[in-house]
């Protein structure tokens, strides 16, 4: 039975909704075009075992498990483009939040704090934070304990309600959530922006053809753009697509590769 998720960014109702809208554009041009897909997204598994299905029609993943992991194992689509800050193009930075009433003025001034991070494989969540701190790191540490949360909107609890002081969080969850869901974001700030690099990937499995592969490559920019998919684009805030190729994520690999150059191969 073939496979949709768009696990990722399944958050507030609105962004839900969008998404399934989104996905019934989709589903409908390529059954149109001859090509199986399931009648709804699947809400239910988790964004990571969703990625290597052997009946994956179409995920989204992230940029860090997608060059460290899945590179050679899935296809890659391409790579959407969201209005929120922190961020251009395709291009995603991550913001470093504190609480609002914090005396923290700049990142070295987070030396020996608690650190919140969503996932150890996380591009937004860990290895954009990591490439950042890097060079204050002192014989491989920077903060005085990581907590792994299991997602952003953890990681922003936790540093709101004081079990941390820091976490990243990425941009596109930030700016979705200070849109359909403000209570999450109020008592924080952000204190800086991480170093970027390219979003997170659309991917469908390994075995897909190229004329299937073809259609979602042509019908998300539809969506992105075209004034009639307005309804599903704003509250996604997705304003465009584009087609990355494989090798444009090894800049990820590059920042993780220049951590451990400054012997600080993990967040600690």
């Amino acid at each position: 039975m073939a496979l949709a998720s768009l696990a990722m960014y399944d958050m507030a109702p609105a962004v839900r909704s969008a998404n399934d809208a989104l996905w019934s554009v989709v589903r409908d041009r390529l059954r149109a075009e001859g090509f199986s897909a399931p009648e709804r997204l699947n809400h239910d598994i988790g964004h990571e075992a969703a990625w290597l299905q052997p009946d994956l029609v179409f995920a989204q993943t992230c940029g860090y498990p997608f060059i460290m992991q899945l590179r050679g194992r899935v296809r890659l689509i391409g790579t959407p483009r969201y209005r929120f800050a922190g961020g251009s193009g395709s291009d995603r930075a991550s913001f470093v939040i504190v609480r609002d009433e914090s005396v923290f003025s700049s990142v070295e001034a987070l030396r020996g704090t608690r650190a919140a991070i969503n996932d150890r494989m996380s591009n937004s969540g860990m290895n954009l934070l990591r490439a950042l701190v890097a060079p204050l790191a002192v014989s491989g540490r920077f903060f005085s304990d990581v907590r792994v949360t299991g997602g952003h909107l953890a990681s922003m609890a936790a540093v709101r309600e004081g079990l941390a002081d820091v976490a990243a969080i990425d941009s596109v969850t930030y700016g979705l959530t200070a849109v359909h869901d403000p209570s999450r974001v109020a008592g924080l700030k952000i204190l800086a922006e991480t170093p970027a690099g390219p979003g997170l990937p659309i991917i469908t499995r390994l075995d897909a053809s190229d004329a299937e592969v073809a259609v979602l490559r042509a019908i998300l920019p539809e969506i992105a753009t075209d004034p009639i998919h307005a309804a599903i684009a704003a509250p996604l805030g997705l304003i465009g697509f584009d087609l990355l190729s494989e090798p444009a994520y090894e800049r990820l690999a590059l920042l993780a590769e220049q951590a451990w150059a400054l012997d600080y191969p993990e967040l600690a």
